[in-house]
């Protein structure tokens, strides 16, 4: 193992970085495990591919800790989380639960109401529903998203009243009940935490009526605006709202916590990423980058997170 770097004087031992899996989000989340997969490689750790969707679960006890870039559900959810759990083996970022609420939409904004976190107002639209009774509630423009889905997978912005029940059955396609938020026109942010720290916030700009799926991982008119514009003041308003928001669902390690900002520029919460996105077009490196955090360094302290579940330092 080489030296100067994050995991100086710890051995991770043998590392399964976790990639692929069933999800919508399968391309994502191979592209993202391999970039860790040549990160860690890069630092000397003994480090390889372990997709859930070619192999039993059950084999990574015989690994040492465990690299999760899974992205949606069975992988993000939860659901690897606690197998991993039940067989004693250390994993990055957040725990089971943190990861079931982050994952599902709805619970993760009651939470936030609950605490009284500002998120856009919302209505929950099931088959058989009237879309004009969410119109007249939550007016137009509106969001359409999956309750349970990631990168924008699904995910429709509605400007006309006609246009919603299409909207509604393509977010159907990952899961029977739709969530529907009132759309906040303004400017678009994303703000990544690493272990309590909170990376420089990026203003994110497309050539789309929003950041979809193509803007995500396609565009190259995707503009990741660093810094992004805020005074000092605002800028760490905004990270200490993201840290609120990233506590009150009881994540830890990594992720990143997506708002958008109002005319007014009031401040309100989209939704917690628990494992971003981790490719050449994503957020989370481009802002350790602005730290001066190469990939390297990165994926070093993404790992080390796996060691703050009560185990010995």
């Amino acid at each position: 193992m080489t030296h100067d770097h994050p995991l100086d004087h710890r051995d991770p031992g043998r590392v399964a970085v976790l990639m692929g899996g069933r999800s919508a989000e399968r391309e994502i989340s191979l592209a993202s495990g391999a970039e860790c997969l040549a990160a860690l490689h890069a630092l000397g750790v003994d480090a390889e591919a372990f997709d859930p969707a070619e192999r039993l679960v059950t084999e990574l006890v015989d690994y040492d800790r465990a690299f999760i870039a899974l992205h949606g559900p069975g992988g993000e959810d939860g659901v690897i989380q606690g197998a991993l759990e039940a067989m004693g083996v250390p994993y990055t970022g957040s725990g089971v639960l943190a990861s079931a609420l982050g994952m599902d939409k709805l619970r993760t904004k009651g939470v936030w109401q609950a605490m009284g976190l500002p998120t856009p107002a919302f209505r929950v639209l099931r088959g058989d529903d009237d879309p004009s009774t969410v119109i007249a509630a939550l007016g137009l423009p509106l969001f359409v998203k999956p309750l349970r889905e990631g990168s924008s997978m699904g995910t429709a912005r509605v400007d006309h009243a006609a246009d919603l029940a299409t909207a509604a059955e393509q977010a159907r396609a990952f899961g029977d009940a739709v969530l529907v938020e009132r759309c906040i026109e303004g400017p678009e942010y994303t703000v990544a935490l690493l272990d309590g720290q909170v990376l420089p916030a990026i203003r994110i700009e497309v050539d789309a009526a929003f950041y979809d799926y193509r803007a995500k991982y396609q565009s190259d008119a995707t503009r990741m605006v660093l810094p992004c514009g805020l005074s000092a003041a605002a800028e760490a308003q905004m990270g200490q709202l993201a840290q609120q928001a990233f506590a009150a669902i009881d994540a830890s390690g990594w992720g990143r916590v997506d708002l958008m900002a109002d005319e007014a520029g009031a401040l309100w919460l989209l939704e917690v990423n628990t494992i971003p996105g981790m490719t050449d077009h994503s957020l989370v490196p481009a802002a350790a980058a602005a730290r001066g955090m190469a990939m390297d360094e990165l994926v070093a302290r993404i790992l080390l997170t796996s060691w703050r579940r009560g185990e010995a330092q």
